[in-house]
């Protein structure tokens, strides 16, 4: 096994990776910005390395940094968490010119899931369902009409490169296409350096779906259940459970079949997600993260397994402890992402903790790097912890949640903690009766 990993991250990821590695026997080195020097997974590694200054462009995705770090530690491994360098292709094969060990999958799979075109022309020959959209790009405003005509308005413009809805515009009549179009490359140019854009069919009232898949790199493969991922705000999950209120559990076994078998053959190594809309009983393929997910403490509720665990086991080349057939799925689990940030219009919410309490209990889970007297930095994403519920059903998930958001405590800045509470207490959230654009109309609905 590895005796030294580095862990190229922040936060509640990189203190989650931490542990895991420190039940395993395994040395850790913590990577930090200026900002962070005072940060929890600074503390509670074996070994910490300051990389830069504040600003993530200098610290956590300079990669020359992180490289250096890992040659002065002695470092065999990295774990990247998720966002900053966790799906950049070029990071990981510099990495592995270094002799160093990214724990994750490899670069061409890293490459062709990272641009959205190649994902689902890949899919496709995997049979996996996929929205009806452009033939590749949109290479001018003439490719546009043809492909919104052909597929139908309502249509939605995508970034290949894009994510967390930059570069992306609903177009519902023909008359709007070419400012939109013109809009999204912009975006897209301006957040991503690739103004690529691409068109799919807009689904009206989806739930999004994502089935979680894990590979060992020789072709076997599983797949761990689905989260439901539909509440959103602006693209951005809020909630996530499992199992889904709103789909059959026969459909979860042939869509993670699907999910399983396209993996299998792509020899994929380690864990990633297969996201799809979901629409009058129909799946629909949107994209694949190359990466561990910000929810995937739900998925190792359910199925008591540490996704980490394996990732660095499956990375080191002693495989996967389970198989499709070992797998069983047990009660309700239900995430939700406190950020730094205050309602109601979500403006960030940087500042020094006062005081924060942790909820406990039976299947309660609060990942978080806070503590009394941490500052929380205004130069990073608002995510400061999540709270996770695991319970035998439903109904009962979502009085422990209720529960545990009354005994949390986090004193010194604004959070979404009540946002989550008002939530709960709405019949179409628990009656499992919402779709992606739920929560956006709630919302709404409480502004006016």
């Amino acid at each position: 096994m590895f005796k030294k990993i580095l862990i190229a991250n922040r936060g509640e990821i990189a203190l989650r990776v931490i542990r895991t590695c420190k039940e395993m026997g395994i040395k850790t080195v913590a990577v930090y910005s200026q900002a962070d020097v005072n940060a929890m997974h600074v503390r509670m590694a074996d070994e910490s390395v300051c990389i830069g200054p504040s600003e993530s462009a200098k610290s956590y995705l300079s990669i020359p940094s992180i490289i250096s770090a890992c040659e002065i530690t002695g470092s065999e491994a990295v774990h990247p968490g998720y966002g900053f360098l966790s799906e950049n292709a070029m990071f990981a094969e510099i990495l592995r010119d270094h002799g160093i060990k990214f724990i994750g999958p490899s670069v061409p799979h890293i490459n062709t899931m990272g641009d959205k075109i190649n994902a689902k022309n890949k899919m496709e020959e995997f049979n996996v369902p996929c929205v009806p959209g452009s033939d590749g790009a949109i290479n001018s405003i003439d490719d546009a009409y043809t492909a919104a005509r052909k597929i139908g308005f309502p249509v939605l413009l995508k970034a290949a490169a894009g994510g967390g809805g930059i570069g992306m515009k609903i177009v519902f009549e023909e008359n709007q296409l070419e400012t939109l179009l013109l809009q999204a490359k912009s975006e897209s140019k301006k957040s991503f350096n690739d103004d690529t854009i691409y068109m799919e069919k807009y689904l009206e009232r989806p739930r999004h779906i994502e089935i979680q898949v894990f590979g060992d790199g020789e072709g076997n493969a599983v797949y761990l259940g689905e989260r439901d991922c539909s509440l959103q705000r602006r693209h951005q999950k809020v909630l996530e459970e499992s199992p889904s209120p709103g789909v059959m559990a026969e459909e979860i076994k042939k869509i993670g079949e699907i999910s399983a078998n396209a993996i299998s053959k792509m020899k994929y190594e380690g864990a990633g997600t297969i996201e799809y809309l979901y629409e009058n009983k129909n799946f629909f393929f949107i994209e694949m993260n190359t990466r561990l997910q910000v929810e995937h403490p739900v998925t190792e509720a359910v199925f008591g397994i540490d996704l980490v665990r394996e990732q660095i086991s499956v990375a080191f080349g002693t495989g996967m402890s389970f198989s499709q057939e070992s797998l069983e799925p047990r009660g309700h689990a239900i995430e939700c992402r406190i950020n730094a940030e205050r309602l109601p219009n979500f403006s960030p919410s940087p500042g020094n903790i006062k005081e924060f309490h942790s909820p406990g209990g039976i299947g309660i889970r609060m990942d978080s790097a806070i503590y009394n007297g941490f500052t929380v930095p205004p130069h990073y994403d608002s995510l400061i912890g999540k709270l996770i519920v695991h319970a035998d059903n439903r109904p009962m998930a979502i009085r422990r949640l209720a529960r545990a958001l009354d005994e949390l405590i986090i004193d010194g800045v604004y959070t979404t903690v009540d946002l989550f509470k008002e939530i709960l207490t709405e019949d179409h959230f628990k009656s499992g009766e919402y779709n992606i654009h739920w929560l956006e109309n709630f919302l709404a609905k409480q502004e006016k």
